[in-house]
C-alpha cells in the first residue's frame, strides 16, 4: 500500500471513530484533500485509492490540475481568499467554493457561472476567532451576506466555513467549531436551508466531527508535510 493510500485509510479510520463518539453517521462527513503545493502525481494517487473531491488554495495551480487529472472525473472546491479577478475561471472550472466573505465575489461568481451549468455550490467564510490575519466575514455579518448570497442565480448557498487559530486545546476548539454550528442553525431559523460545516483539519477534525461538521479539509496528514517555494 502506497503511503497516500495508507495515509488516507488512516484518516477515513479517525473520521469514523470521531462520528462513533459523536452518535453520527460516518457517510454525513465528507473527507476533501487539501492538494495545494502537491503535484498532479500524487494526487492520482490520492484518486487511485478511492479520494474523490479535492480542495485547492490557489486558482493557477488548480487549474493546472484540473487540466492535468481532467481523465479521473474529479470533484474540485475552491478553498483559498478569492480576488475578483478570479472568479470567472474558478465559476467555470470549480464545483464547490468555500471561501466567500463578499457579496460583491458571489455577484461576479453567480454572473460568470452562466444558466446552462449546475448551480455553483457555495459557502460562506466566518471569521469565529476574529484574528485580524484571518479570512472571513465577521459572525455579526454573515446574517446579511448570506441572506443576499441566497437571492443569486447559478449559485447553491449550502452553508458555512471556518479556519478557527491552531490549538491544541480540544475545548477551545470544540468552542469555536460549536460558535459557527450556532450560526448555520440561526441563520436556518431565518428561512435559509444550510447542511453544510466546512470545518476541521489535519490536526482538529475529531473536534469539528464532534460539533457537526460535514466536510472535514485535510492536507498533511494524507500527502505530507508542505513545503513552501
Amino acid at each position: 500500500m502506497t503511503t497516500i493510500s495508507a495515509n488516507l485509510q488512516a484518516v477515513r479510520a479517525r473520521i469514523a471513530a470521531a462520528a462513533e463518539l459523536a452518535g453520527r453517521a460516518v457517510e454525513d462527513i465528507r473527507l476533501l484533500a487539501v492538494s495545494k503545493t502537491f503535484p498532479p502525481e500524487r494526487l492520482r494517487e490520492a484518486a487511485e485509492a478511492g479520494q474523490r473531491a479535492f480542495g485547492e488554495n490557489y486558482v493557477q495551480e488548480g487549474l493546472a490540475k484540473i487540466d492535468a487529472l481532467g481523465d479521473l472525473g474529479l470533484e474540485w472546491h475552491f478553498i483559498g481568499p478569492l480576488q475578483s479577478n478570479k472568479t470567472r475561471q474558478v465559476a467555470e472550472h470549480f464545483a464547490w467554493v468555500h471561501s466567500i466573505d463578499r457579496l460583491k465575489i458571489a455577484e461576479r461568481l453567480a454572473e460568470a457561472r452562466g444558466a446552462e451549468r449546475p448551480a455553483l455550490q457555495v459557502c460562506i467564510q466566518v471569521n469565529v476567532s476574529g484574528e485580524a490575519s484571518k479570512s472571513g466575514v465577521s459572525p455579526g455579518d454573515t446574517a446579511a451576506l448570506a441572506h443576499g448570497l441566497a437571492a443569486l442565480p447559478n449559485l447553491r448557498l449550502r452553508g458555512l466555513m471556518a479556519i478557527p487559530e491552531p490549538t491544541d486545546d480540544m475545548a477551545l476548539a470544540r468552542q469555536r467549531f460549536a460558535a459557527l454550528r450556532a450560526l448555520r442553525d440561526a441563520l436556518n431559523r431565518e428561512g435559509l436551508a444550510l447542511d453544510t460545516l466546512s470545518m476541521g483539519m489535519s490536526h482538529d477534525l475529531e473536534a469539528a466531527i464532534l460539533e457537526g461538521a460535514t466536510i472535514v479539509r485535510v492536507g498533511s496528514a494524507i500527502f505530507g508535510e508542505r513545503h513552501y517555494a
